[in-house]
């Protein structure tokens, strides 16, 4: 029996600061025995960024439209690892990520959350709150890895979310089958919570939370998000 490898699939918009260090991290972290290619989905970069990309060994480069849920989906289209696992430019995942992901035998899945660099108490306290399975303390930066046969029968990701892709797609996950939250950390930019303000960030996206639990459409979720959030 073969065994199972995963498909590391990433967008990228104008992350130039980030994603060559992203994927030198990926190779020094995973066994290439447990990795069947890392995926580079680009919506239109114009930093730089798809030159570093170009200039890589050993990854897929592909195109899309502008939109995570485009562009991860894109990227499941052509993946060949029966393991896709969905991963943000600017957040990096733990030493053996990949044998911690197929040693869980879980359908679906993702790590807890700390922030780098964490400049306020809230973002030291985060990692604690994210090991609670509620969609409160769910987002794409804690990553996403599901088997690609459950991904490809749930439809991939709702390509009307240009935000909430990840929640709304674990939520239908969850519904049909295990949902596991790994004991281990993704490390993630605290970019946003500098340029916004974290509390006053954490209290919008517990609005957008609040949105979506209540039916609003994906418009207004995204209405809401770019009025209120840089």
């Amino acid at each position: 029996m073969n065994k199972a490898r995963i498909s590391i699939i990433i967008p990228v918009l104008n992350e130039a600061d980030t994603v060559g260090r992203l994927v030198k991290h990926l190779f020094d972290a995973a066994n290439d025995l447990n990795v069947e290619e890392i995926i580079l989905v680009d919506g239109g970069s114009t930093d730089g960024s798809l030159k570093i990309m170009h200039e890589m060994d050993r990854v897929v480069l592909i195109q899309s439209k502008k939109g995570r849920a485009l562009q991860m989906n894109a990227g499941a289209q052509i993946a060949k690892g029966d393991m896709l696992y969905f991963l943000h430019a600017d957040s990096f995942p733990s030493l053996h990520f990949d044998q911690k992901i197929l040693e869980s035998k879980s359908t679906s899945g993702c790590f807890r959350l700390k922030f780098e660099p964490a400049h306020s108490i809230w973002l030291k306290l985060a990692p604690w709150f994210t090991q609670f399975d509620t969609f409160l303390f769910r987002g794409g930066d804690q990553s996403l890895f599901v088997k690609a046969e459950v991904f490809h029968s749930l439809g991939g990701f709702d390509e009307r979310y240009k935000i909430y892709e990840d929640v709304e797609l674990i939520n239908r996950i969850k519904r049909q089958c295990d949902f596991t939250i790994l004991n281990d950390f993704v490390t993630t930019s605290s970019r946003r919570f500098q340029e916004n303000g974290t509390m006053r960030l954490y209290f919008h996206f517990a609005v957008i939370h609040l949105k979506a639990f209540m039916g609003h459409d994906p418009e207004e979720l995204i209405a809401y998000y770019s009025k209120f959030i840089k």
